[in-house]
């Protein structure tokens, strides 16, 4: 049975005699369902949220499997989660088939060799992450990969676009958005690639949120290193706790340039010292940390 990104799309065989405009309307109408097909998923998708969380505080690691589109993606999630939420290296790994130059090319039968999945599976641990991204679902390499990470003990989850994936077996937890035929008959970096994109995004966005990397909507993991994040770290403390660019920019000298001590510091009325130390012992909440030191709560939604 073919995928389904693999069927014949009804809609769009003329698509090819239409304007520009008329093209892009088409290709838009077909986007606008796509976010509505990750919505089906999304319960299936916070169980794997929680599994990370409790994973990654328990010292394991998050690793994506993919090979092309799938791939790309999955690199691009990893690499701009260091610079958003000051993630250590190796937090988050891509693994995508032919390696760095497989990115911008090609490379002949890598997503066809399953061992090669197997192989770059060998170093999880047990209680590791393990992503396969795959729109067919039935993709060697994500196949070896995850089977190979399941036998390792790892968490292991599959992102697809067909319901019924060949590999779906090995995976814990099957993430199956139905975006149906594409516009272009087989051509997955459209909008199964956008789901991809989609889950992705908010998988990893969720588990930094969990983790204590934001307070309120505010990106807070931030050590203000050169003059632009020096700027923004200000701008943030300023736009949390109402202070002047004086204050804020004190308590971020007295925080070491460590933006969620100082912000805890205003926010609480303690010394950076005994900030930092609320935060290590709340999972790196400041949320969290805030209530410990008697402070306000942001609203009335539970810490979790």
């Amino acid at each position: 049975m073919d995928a389904p990104t693999e069927e014949r799309h009804p809609g769009t065989t003329s698509i090819d005699t239409h304007t520009s405009l008329d093209i892009l309307r088409a290709l838009n109408a077909e986007d606008a369902t796509v976010a509505a097909a990750v919505g089906e998923v999304l319960p299936e998708l916070a169980r794997l949220v929680d599994r990370a969380v409790d994973s990654l505080r328990a010292g394991g690691t998050v690793h994506y499997f993919g090979a092309g589109t799938s791939g790309r993606l999955a690199v691009l999630d990893a690499a701009e989660l260091l610079p958003t939420f000051n993630v250590p290296a190796g937090l988050f790994v891509a693994h995508h088939a032919g390696g760095p130059e497989a990115l911008v090319r090609a490379v002949e039968n890598v997503e066809d060799d399953a061992d090669l999945g197997r192989s770059e599976a060998d170093t999880l641990r047990s209680g590791d992450i393990a992503v396969g991204l795959t729109a067919s679902g039935r993709t060697p390499f994500v196949a070896g990969a995850l089977e190979r990470a399941r036998e390792r003990g790892a968490v292991t989850a599959l992102v697809t676009a067909n319901p019924h994936a060949e590999i779906a077996e090995h995976a814990d937890h099957l993430l199956d958005v139905r975006t149906g035929p594409e516009a272009l008959t087989g051509s997955t970096r459209l909008k199964a690639g956008t789901a991809q994109k989609l889950v992705l995004n908010s998988f990893s966005t969720a588990v930094m949120i969990r983790l204590g990397r934001t307070w309120s909507n505010l990106m807070v993991d931030v050590v203000a290193t050169n003059a632009k994040l020096r700027g923004r770290v200000l701008r943030i403390l300023q736009e949390a706790t109402g202070a002047d660019p004086g204050q804020a920019r004190t308590a971020l000298d007295e925080a070491g340039g460590e933006l969620k001590p100082a912000l805890l510091s205003m926010l609480a009325g303690v010394d950076a010292a005994t900030a930092r130390r609320a935060i290590a012992e709340h999972d790196g909440s400041v949320a969290k940390a805030l209530v410990a030191l008697g402070g306000p709560s942001l609203g009335s939604t539970a810490v979790r």
